[in-house]
């Protein structure tokens, strides 16, 4: 193909959103199965950890260790993952991610000692966070950069769906057919999701320019690894509570096993309400949802801290963390992709890794106060002051001011060899500024950009 035919192939293809615009809600519906089946695979396991316990003939401290795994598998696999992968189409990485997550499971459910399920929770977590990166750009890309805040919490409230469905089913499962049950129930699932993400997903190209060498860039980003910290602190308080829940629910609490998964869908209607209150938030102010997610997660910890032996009070508290938590989570993945322009699908995979790092601090600072012989309410104490450190990182060293994802980068892609600034009318050049406390100018892809008026007029 000669190069004047490839720029008039180039003028004349839809980009990315334009390809995915057909069939929007399908395309979401897949990406936020992709959650589902990533939210209860993660989750499933805090549900089952006394039976994991009792299978290995291990103690609940030790048991703890598989949280671990999965959440290390996460960090290490984010920023790897997606560096390697970065000139890859979106939707076929995506559906080799989910290939492999089944794959993990599958080997999870065989595990004969803790040892070997330690390396199956391990490699189950290394595709989770590209999976979110990946589906984060693409959400975006579908419904358009001035919407990013609902896409995200779509393809979350898939995760979040999961605990009121997914994980209180795979606790059942667990106690009534044994924990290998819950693995092999997960890995089918992911399974089927692949199904759906081949025949859903639109065809897409890597991101425009996307390579190794952007993405790694993007590694020495400063404020980056500042909100990356702030989050590996701050949400693992959550963790530190959460990964525990059953035996606090079942020794503290006084509630039976049998209404575990109960109470686990009832957090999970918590998680979901946080989802949509948080993408809501997002999309007025990125700085004020972090600085509201923060300040009530904390709260929330407080108050499961003092009410935690009353049944109904304690249920109640941890329905409202569940919310706190979750428009936590959505507003720091926003506050990652935005300081993270140039590169949104390493923004976005780091937001994953940073919160599994967070899952990892959460449930070994609460492994090392169990085996210490503190109590379960001390670890709602513990998680509330993690909270309240990662607030106090972000007030100190993360209120860079941002700028908000570029739209040229969801964009169809150049003409071989063109870079961005190469094409003609592109807005790569077209900056959108944001002030410290997260407001922004027009997006690129908003017809009133300057930048959308350079492309109609060259069009």
């Amino acid at each position: 193909m000669t190069s004047d035919q490839r720029g008039a192939t180039s003028s004349r293809a839809p980009g990315l959103r334009g390809r995915a615009a057909g069939h929007p809600a399908a395309a979401l519906l897949a990406l936020a199965l992709g959650g589902f089946t990533i939210g209860t695979t993660e989750f499933a396991t805090m549900g089952i950890l006394t039976n994991i316990a009792d299978g290995l003939d291990v103690s609940i401290a030790d048991a703890g260790h598989a949280i671990t795994a999965y959440a290390l598998g996460v960090v290490i696999g984010a920023p790897l993952i997606t560096v390697l992968a970065a000139r890859a189409a979106r939707k076929t990485l995506a559906v080799w991610l989910m290939s492999a997550y089944a794959v993990g499971n599958l080997l999870s459910a065989w595990a004969p000692s803790l040892e070997v399920l330690l390396v199956g929770r391990l490699l189950t977590g290394l595709p989770h966070g590209v999976f979110f990166g990946v589906g984060a750009v693409l959400g975006t890309a579908v419904v358009g950069a001035a919407r990013r805040g609902h896409a995200v919490a779509m393809m979350m409230a898939g995760l979040t769906v999961a605990n009121i469905i997914g994980v209180p089913l795979s606790s059942w499962a667990g106690q009534e057919l044994g924990w290998r049950a819950t693995f092999l129930i997960v890995g089918g699932l992911g399974l089927v999701t692949v199904v759906f993400l081949a025949a859903l997903l639109p065809a897409t190209p890597a991101p425009l320019g996307a390579s190794a060498r952007k993405e790694f860039t993007a590694l020495g980003n400063g404020p980056l690894w500042v909100s990356f910290v702030a989050t590996a602190v701050g949400f693992g308080g959550l963790f530190v509570v959460y990964s525990y829940v059953k035996p606090t629910l079942m020794f503290v609490t006084g509630l039976s096993e049998g209404s575990v998964p109960l109470v686990l869908a009832l957090f999970g209607v918590g998680m979901t309400a946080g989802v949509l209150v948080g993408g809501r938030l997002v999309d007025l102010d990125v700085m004020r949802a972090v600085y509201i997610g923060y300040v009530s997660t904390a709260l929330s910890l407080v108050v499961l801290a003092l009410v935690g032996e009353s049944p109904v009070p304690a249920v109640l508290a941890l329905v409202a963390l569940g919310v706190t938590s979750q428009v936590l989570g959505i507003a720091l993945q926003a506050r990652l992709m935005d300081l993270s322009p140039a590169a949104p699908s390493l923004g976005a995979a780091l937001c994953h890794s940073s919160l599994n790092a967070a899952n990892a601090n959460g449930a070994f600072v609460g492994g090392l106060m169990l085996a210490g012989g503190l109590g379960y309410l001390t670890l709602a104490w513990a998680g509330a002051l993690m909270t309240l450190l990662g607030l106090g990182v972000v007030l100190l060293f993360g209120r860079q001011s941002t700028a908000r994802v570029d739209a040229s980068v969801l964009d169809d892609p150049a003409p071989d060899g063109a870079r961005p600034s190469e094409r003609p009318g592109s807005p790569a050049s077209v900056a959108t500024g944001a002030t410290d406390d997260g407001r922004t100018s027009p997006p690129a892809g908003d017809p009133s950009s300057a930048g959308d008026q350079a492309r109609r007029s060259t069009e």
